[in-house]
């Protein structure tokens, strides 16, 4: 290769960085990644918490909310960090920090099917309850009307997102993610505060429901991976940070960890009150979506519902954006197509049908994920930050830090084995009522 040629690629390779979602902008404030972080780690999944509440009790229950809310903060705070361990180098891909922890060629191979688990999954699960939060809102402010299928609802949901697609990168995004992290605060609080208006019910019991041995232990195995995945936001925090300014002098890590402690305060205001309000109030007779629970007011419940809707349109984003920087990278790099509108056009629609129309015919898909999360939410939040750490700032054997990492590795691995039985569990016993495209 003569210089003219190295120069050239090099000045190719610096284009296309331009282009590529994730760094083509770099002037994001410590705000931005405060709502950003909402957005990815606040799922609709908190409405479900009071439901998991019932099935572990009170006392694992919080033990297993406050142990996972520690834990993913420490792992969080360890990704940040890492972000730029290597002077004059930034991670701004998970993928990448896995490369410089295993090597170019199995690093890419545990992280990206991983992180592409967690972000596809994550969005056609967003496709699927987008779908069924306006019909019921539908439903709800019009209890009349004639019924119309969720696959409707979830065309109508898809198609925002044919819209927004488009917007080019993490920055461009931020206004539709700072409405969803509102709207996250907002339907949580209207979740435990109309549970309190509702006082404790008369006939309360905080039993297990299940009356056999084995079904305490497989609802309390599901409900375990309910909570733990309640707290998947890292897939994209580098992505996040990626889009962070950084000088040697002022390195985006303190913007970044300023975000991410704000951050993960309001996750805990969203959903310590909910979990353990909602099953309060209700006991073992919640529903696994505590708004159905609350049935009135309805114009409070069909608020929430919309609440939900803009949310989820904010996530799905925030947890697409890496996927089209995998596809547009792979497609630039690999298959050396020039980067064009018409190319970033094409891929992010045919995504964004593509997890409709698997939303669609597999409506069921959210408990898969139960399933198939366990092995790839474990991992990327719990214990592959830990495993990277011990690689690459190899603490000593025995320290503070080895030591924390390896409790953490070690309770991220048991969730890994046991949270996927109860969710391959509650596929069995639900599999008759599956069915495709209904």
């Amino acid at each position: 290769m003569t210089q003219n040629q190295a120069q050239d690629e090099l000045a190719r390779q610096k284009e296309i960085e331009a282009w590529l979602p994730i760094t083509s902008s770099r002037n994001a404030k410590w705000w931005y990644s405060a709502f950003h972080n909402v957005t990815a780690m606040v799922g609709a999944g908190v409405l479900s918490l009071p439901y998991a509440m019932a099935h572990l009790g009170w006392g694992p229950g919080v033990t297993v909310m406050i142990l996972s809310w520690v834990i993913t903060f420490y792992t969080l705070w360890q990704m940040v960090e890492m972000h730029e361990m290597v002077p004059g180098k930034r991670f701004d891909r998970y993928h990448e920090l896995g490369q410089q922890a295993f090597g170019e060629k199995l690093g890419l191979w545990i992280v990206v099917p991983q992180q592409l688990i967690c972000e596809v999954g994550v969005d056609i699960v967003y496709m699927v309850t987008g779908g069924k939060s306006l019909k019921k809102f539908h439903d709800t402010v019009c209890p009349n009307c004639k019924s119309i299928k969720t696959s409707y609802f979830i065309m109508i949901f898809a198609s925002v997102h044919f819209v927004l697609a488009h917007l080019p990168n993490f920055n461009s995004i931020s206004g539709v993610s700072l409405a969803a992290a509102v709207m996250s605060l907002s339907y949580s609080t209207i979740a435990w505060a109309a549970s309190t208006a509702k006082g404790v019910q008369p006939d309360v019991d905080y039993s297990y429901t299940a009356k056999t041995a084995s079904g305490v232990t497989f609802n309390f195995l599901s409900a375990l991976g309910d909570v733990a995945f309640a707290y998947a936001g890292h897939n994209v925090v580098l992505e996040i940070q990626a889009t962070i300014p950084s000088t040697p002098e002022k390195p985006s890590k303190g913007p970044m960890w300023k975000g991410v402690v704000v951050a993960y305060i309001i996750v805990a205001i969203c959903y310590f009150p909910v979990a353990l309000i909602g099953y309060w109030m209700f006991g073992n007779a919640v529903e696994d979506n505590i708004l159905i629970s609350l049935e009135k007011p309805a114009w409070l419940i069909a608020a929430a519902n919309m609440f939900v809707v803009i949310h989820v349109i904010g996530s799905y984003q925030i947890y697409a954006m890496p996927v089209f920087d995998m596809l547009e990278t792979f497609l630039v790099k690999r298959l050396m197509f020039r980067p064009s509108f018409i190319l970033r056009f094409v891929t992010r629609n045919l995504y964004v049908a593509f997890t409709m129309i698997v939303g669609i015919s597999i409506p069921f898909f959210g408990a898969l994920l139960g399933f198939f999360g366990g092995f790839a939410f474990a991992p990327t939040t719990y214990f592959l930050p830990c495993i990277m750490w011990l690689r690459i700032c190899k603490p000593r054997k025995f320290s503070l830090s080895w030591i924390i990492n390896w409790f953490c590795i070690v309770v991220g691995v048991l969730l890994m084995v046991l949270s996927p039985i109860g969710g391959l569990r509650s596929i069995i016993l639900s599999a008759k009522n599956y069915a495709f495209f209904s």
